[in-house]
C-alpha cells in the first residue's frame, strides 16, 4: 500500500508531500492542473520508462520519495531477498535525477538499479488506464491473469514439471543420437582398430621389456667368448684349482706356523666362497646368452610392431592397453547403441504423454475458466451501459511450452454482430475504460497486495454510468487501496479520500501543488466539478446528494 509521495524539483512542483490512506483515493483538478505529473513522478521512483525532461526548471536535481507498507506475505519481500536489499514493513523508494540526465535510485538507503526498480513496482502498482501497455490491454500478459482467476496452480506446476522432464528426455535422446551418428561415422574404423590391438595384445612395460631383451641378443654373440674364457679361469682349471692348491698346502703348514697362517687360510675359505658366487653369476649370464637366432627376431618383429601402432595412434607404447580399452568401450556403446537409443525413445514418448496429459488439463480448466469470465465480464458491463457489447476470452492452439498449449487474448465486440478484436484496436476511448475496469473488477478477487491506479479510466461517461464506475471502483479499493485521477464527480464522491490538484503562479513561475480535501471542501470541489467555474448552489446541492447517497 502506498502511503506517502514526497516530490521535490518536478516539473511544475517544487514541493509536495502526500500521504494516502486505504481505500479509495480521488485526485481532481482542472485540466492541466498536473494530475499527471504526480502519476509521471511516481512513475520515476518506480524505475518506469516516461518523460525525459523531468527535472524542474531552474533546479540542479530532481528527487521522489514513496513509502509502501508491506504485508509480511507481500511479494516485495521476494524481490528484496534476490537483490540482497533490506527488507521490513516499510519499504522506501528514492530516486534523483539531475539536470544532466543522470538518475540514481535507493531502496531502504540502499543504491539500486533501474531494473530492481522495476521489478518491485510489478508487485507494488497497477496502472490502468487509455494507453495501459503494461496491463490489461497488453495480450502477452492474458493467459496469466486467465490462470490467476482460474486458480490453475496445480495444473501449471503439473505441466511445469512434464516439460522439464520431457526436455531432459529430448535432450538426452538427441546427445545419443548424435553420439551414435559420430561413432557410426567411424564404426569402421573403429572395428579394424580393436581388432588389430586384440591381436597384438600389448601390455603395460613390455616395450622397455623388450628392448633390453634385444640389445642383449644383439650383442650376445660378441661378448660370449669373453664370458666363456673368465669363466674357464675361474673354474678348477683356473682360480679356483690354484686357491684351493693353495689353501691344501698352507693347511699342511699351519700346526708348525705358530697361528700366523689362521688368518690367511680364514681369508682363503672367504675368497673361495665369493668366487664360487662369481662363478654363478657368470654361468647364468652365459645361460642367457645362449639364444635361438629365431627369438631375436621375434623380439624384433614384436618391439617394432608394437612402437608402429603407438605411432600410428599417436599414443605412447605404454597406453596401448588403456587406448585399446576406451576403443573397446565405444565400439561396445556403438553395439548396445539400438537398443539405448529405444530406451530412451520410448522415455521421450512417456514424457510425451504425460505432458499432453498435463497441458490438456490446464487447457479444460481455462477454458472452463474463460466461459466463467467472459459471463462475469458481461454482467458487469450491463451497469456501465454497455450491455449490448460482447467480451470473449479466445482460447487458441500454440506451440507447446511449459505453459501448456494455449494462447489467450481478450476480446470485444461493442454491438452484437459486429466483428471482434483485441481490446485496443476496437473500443473507443470511453468504452475502453469501462472494459479495463469491468474486466478488473472480475480479476482481482482477493488480491489487495497492489495498489491500483486508475488515470481517467472514466473519460468519456457520465450520469448513471459515471455512478456505477464509481461504484466499482469503491469495491475494488475495499480492503485495498485504489487511486484515480478523474473529472468524474459521480466517481470522486465515491471516494474515502479526496484531492485537488491546481496550478499557481508566485513571483511569475507556475507552480502546482496538491490539497487534501475536509467535507466542506469536497462539497465545493464537488459542485465544480458538475457546474464548472461558476459554482452555483444548485451545483452545491447536487455535490451534496452525490456524497450522501
Amino acid at each position: 500500500m502506498l502511503r506517502a509521495l514526497d516530490i521535490r524539483d518536478m516539473l511544475i512542483i517544487d514541493r509536495l508531500e502526500l500521504t494516502f490512506q486505504p481505500g479509495l483515493n480521488a485526485l481532481t483538478g482542472e485540466t492541466g492542473a498536473g494530475k499527471s505529473i504526480l502519476l509521471d513522478s511516481l512513475g520515476f521512483v518506480l524505475g518506469w520508462r516516461g518523460r525525459a525532461e523531468l527535472v524542474r526548471q531552474g533546479a540542479a536535481q530532481g528527487e521522489v520519495v514513496a513509502v509502501f507498507e508491506l504485508g509480511p506475505d507481500h511479494p516485495a519481500h521476494l524481490v528484496l531477498a534476490e537483490a540482497g536489499l533490506p527488507g521490513g514493513e516499510e519499504l522506501i523508494l528514492r530516486r534523483i535525477n539531475t539536470a544532466e540526465g543522470r538518475k540514481t535510485a535507493w531502496v531502504n538507503d540502499r543504491r539500486c538499479s533501474g531494473e530492481v526498480l522495476r521489478a518491485l513496482s510489478d508487485t507494488l502498482i497497477e496502472l490502468h488506464g487509455q494507453h495501459d501497455d503494461r496491463g490489461l490491454l497488453n495480450p502477452r500478459g492474458h493467459r496469466a491473469m486467465l490462470d490467476t482467476y482460474a486458480k490453475t496452480d496445480e495444473h501449471l506446476a503439473a505441466v511445469r514439471g512434464a516439460w522439464t522432464k520431457m526436455s531432459r528426455a529430448r535432450k538426452a535422446l538427441a546427445e545419443t543420437e548424435a553420439t551414435l551418428a559420430a561413432m557410426r561415422a567411424e564404426e569402421e574404423f573403429l572395428r579394424h582398430a580393436v581388432a588389430e590391438l586384440d591381436k597384438l595384445d600389448p601390455q603395460p612395460g613390455e616395450d622397455a621389456e623388450l628392448d633390453a631383451r634385444r640389445r642383449m641378443m644383439q650383442g650376445a654373440e660378441r661378448i660370449r667368448d669373453d664370458v666363456a674364457r673368465a669363466f674357464d679361469l675361474l673354474g678348477g682349471e683356473g682360480a679356483e684349482g690354484a686357491m684351493s692348491d693353495a689353501v691344501r698346502w698352507l693347511e699342511g703348514v699351519s700346526d708348525n706356523a705358530g697361528g700366523q697362517l689362521e688368518e690367511p687360510i680364514a681369508a682363503l675359505g672367504r675368497a673361495l666362497i665369493e668366487l664360487g658366487e662369481a662363478q654363478d653369476g657368470v654361468n647364468a649370464c652365459l645361460q642367457a646368452l645362449d639364444f635361438n637366432p629365431a627369438e631375436l627376431e621375434a623380439a624384433e618383429e614384436r618391439l617394432f610392431a608394437i612402437r608402429a601402432l603407438a605411432r600410428k595412434h599417436d599414443v605412447t607404447p605404454d597406453d596401448l592397453s588403456r587406448f585399446a580399452t576406451t576403443l573397446r568401450e565405444r565400439l561396445n556403446r556403438l553395439d548396445a547403441g539400438d537398443a539405448d537409443l529405444a530406451d530412451q525413445q520410448a522415455a521421450v514418448d512417456a514424457a510425451q504423454s504425460t505432458y499432453d496429459t498435463a497441458a490438456e488439463a490446464l487447457s479444460a480448466a481455462r477454458r472452463r475458466a474463460a466461459g466463467q469470465l467472459d459471463a462475469a465480464v458481461m454482467a458487469e458491463l450491463a451497469p456501465l451501459k454497455m450491455e449490448r457489447a460482447v467480451f470473449q476470452t479466445e482460447i487458441t492452439a500454440t506451440d507447446p511450452g511449459p505453459e501448456g498449449t494455449d494462447a489467450v487474448a481478450f476480446t470485444v465486440a461493442t454491438n452484437p454482430g459486429a466483428p471482434s478484436g483485441p481490446l485496443n484496436k476496437i473500443a473507443s476511448g470511453g468504452e475502453l475504460s469501462r472494459f479495463l475496469l469491468a474486466l478488473k473488477v472480475c480479476l482481482t478477487g482477493d488480491d489487495s497486495a497492489r495498489t491500483m491506479i486508475f488515470d481517467e479510466i472514466d473519460r468519456g461517461v457520465g450520469g448513471a454510468t459515471a455512478d456505477a464506475v464509481g461504484r466499482r471502483l469503491a469495491s475494488l479499493a475495499h480492503g485495498g487501496q485504489v487511486l484515480v485521477v478523474t473529472h468524474s464527480p459521480q466517481v470522486a464522491a465515491r471516494a474515502s479520500h479526496h484531492w485537488r490538484v491546481q496550478k499557481q503562479v508566485t513571483d511569475g513561475q507556475t507552480l502546482s501543488t496538491v490539497i487534501p480535501l475536509a467535507q466542506p471542501d469536497r462539497v465545493d470541489e464537488i459542485a465544480r466539478m458538475v457546474a464548472g467555474d461558476t459554482i452555483t448552489d444548485e451545483a452545491r446541492a447536487a455535490a451534496r446528494a452525490l456524497l450522501d447517497t
